[in-house]
């Protein structure tokens, strides 16, 4: 038995406290190793060309403060690579249906990439919010012998305004109704943060209190909110992903 290939890694965000963060919930929730993983951080200079799906058991992505349904004129240049390099990344993800789990940003890159379109309609202040599980989901290996309603913590400016063409539904919400969905069997993406718990989006709410996501004087409340549930289900769909892609071959 040899050991596996590690879990890509990309991430988005530009500070280095939300990072770093960020990457250490995807380690503690997902049972992994720092060693057990290729941490790229592309806010800078995007995904690299040499990138082989091959080489990696899955792919995972977190959040970041870009919005895909910004204007073209208003957004970076390095968002715009950023965008254009998930387009070529993901074409072989989906064609392969190579193991990717998106969420929040991931979610919306690829929905993006599938033409769904994504606008602040659905969008959702930071807050611990109960989601539905539909019958299709209550099938899925990530969601099985779940409870009909589990609690997330999410916080999002846009969203897809419907399940992208060939996409299998699987959470829904009142104020989003697109929340977790999968295409073909092994690529997920969901709007809400399955590696967060209450201390980590207290850290982010102190970081992104001017990026729009709430008005800065709600901050202390929304700490609080936040804590007002655990979310253990939303955490142990991160773990199975990887306890179902990250295994000894």
């Amino acid at each position: 038995m040899t050991a596996a290939k590690p879990v890509l890694i990309l991430q988005l965000r530009p500070e280095d406290e939300t990072s770093d963060s960020e990457f250490s919930c995807f380690l503690k929730v997902g049972g992994l190793e720092a060693e057990n993983t290729r941490r790229i951080r592309i806010e800078k200079k995007g995904i690299p060309d040499d990138i082989e799906l091959s080489d990696y058991s899955a792919i995972i992505v977190g959040g970041s403060p870009f919005d895909i349904s910004t204007p073209s004129d208003q957004k970076t240049n390095i968002q715009k690579k950023i965008e254009a390099d998930f387009n070529t990344l993901l074409k072989q993800v989906v064609a392969r249906d190579f193991p990717f789990l998106g969420a929040c940003s991931g979610n919306g890159l690829l929905g993006n990439f599938l033409g769904a379109n994504i606008s602040g309609r659905y969008s959702e202040p930071v807050s611990c919010v109960s989601l539905n599980i539909t019958e299709e989901g209550k099938n899925d290996k990530l969601l099985a012998d779940f409870p009909d309603q589990i609690d997330v913590l999410l916080g999002h400016k846009e969203a897809v305004d419907e399940l992208p063409d060939g996409a299998t539904l699987l959470m829904q919400g009142t104020g989003c109704p697109v929340q977790m969905f999968r295409v073909k069997e092994n690529v997920y993406a969901t709007q809400f943060h399955p590696e967060s718990d209450a201390d980590e989006f207290r850290l982010r709410i102190d970081i992104y209190s001017g990026h729009g996501y709430f008005k800065p004087e709600e901050a202390e409340l929304l700490k609080e909110q936040v804590g007002s549930k655990p979310t253990p289900y939303a955490q142990e769909i991160l773990k199975r992903f990887v306890d179902t892609y990250f295994k000894s071959i």
